[in-house]
């Protein structure tokens, strides 16, 4: 798919397309309004969360942190993506909250602070640690479409530019056909893991007309251009936005503009 072509996906969501085409994606734990903010000069959006919505996924999120994983376990979840939002109302970068639940109500509730705020509602259907998919989270939903759509949704329902995260090479699970699921059910962005397959960035794209943003290992100028010729819209780093003005994001934010230029 042609650079042309990218640039005409969906533009029915204030929230979408960012500038620039670089976002910060969720880091369990982490990922908070103070994050986001320090990585403002760079990025064009970042993901607050993941975020447990109700009792069973903060149970599983308990169960993490008793692994020595980081996660955000707030007294009121919704209070939390309300307080980290606020904070991010008057700085100069696209919100989005990554969410995690068991059942759609949550996801509803969420989903209307979002819009309130002109935030994107991620819903995770990317994480993959076990304690998360035996009570139907994370990537399981990727094999439980149905559910999914629901959830897309609800959100969509609110208001809220929809984003479901995924990842590829989960078994038994066509990415293209998830995503166009999700896209007639009110998704506007698709935020893909591609693991080493990274050529499935280029089948969603073609499969549907959401704004898709690419994530894993990216770097520097030739992951960057990689992810954008097979057809993305943007592109996301993860751990490295730990340092948000670090070499790596700064090379990265190099390559995005150099892509953006003859777009302006």
């Amino acid at each position: 798919m042609s650079r042309e072509q990218s640039t005409d996906r969906r533009r029915d969501s204030q929230c979408l397309p960012f500038e620039p085409r670089l976002a910060l994606a969720s880091l369990s734990g982490e990922a908070d309004a103070a994050w986001a903010a320090a990585g403002a000069d760079l990025a064009g959006a970042a993901f607050v969360g993941g975020i447990a919505l109700d009792e069973p996924s903060r149970e599983a999120a308990r169960a993490l942190v008793d692994r020595d994983r980081r996660e955000f376990l707030p007294d009121d979840p919704l209070d939390f993506v309300s307080d980290q939002l606020t904070a991010l109302d008057d700085v100069a970068i696209q919100p989005g909250v990554n969410v995690r639940a068991t059942t759609v109500d949550p996801i509803h509730e969420a989903a209307a602070i979002c819009a309130a705020h002109d935030a994107i509602l991620e819903i995770n259907a990317h994480c993959r640690q076990p304690e998360l998919r035996e009570i139907g989270c994370g990537e399981t939903l990727l094999g439980d479409s149905n559910r999914l759509t629901k959830y897309v949704e609800a959100a969509a329902a609110e208001g809220a530019a929809v984003s479901v995260k995924v990842r590829a090479e989960v078994p038994d699970v066509d990415l293209p056909i998830v995503a166009r699921r999700v896209e007639a059910a009110g998704a506007d962005a698709i935020h893909v893991d591609a693991m080493d397959s990274e050529a499935v960035i280029g089948d969603v794209a073609a499969a549907t007309d959401l704004f898709v943003i690419a994530n894993n290992e990216v770097r520097d100028r030739e992951s960057v251009r990689e992810y954008l010729d097979y057809g993305a819209d943007a592109v996301s780093v993860g751990r490295p936005s730990r340092e948000p003005t670090g070499p790596v994001m700064r090379r990265v934010a190099a390559a995005v503009e150099e892509w953006e230029a003859p777009i302006q």
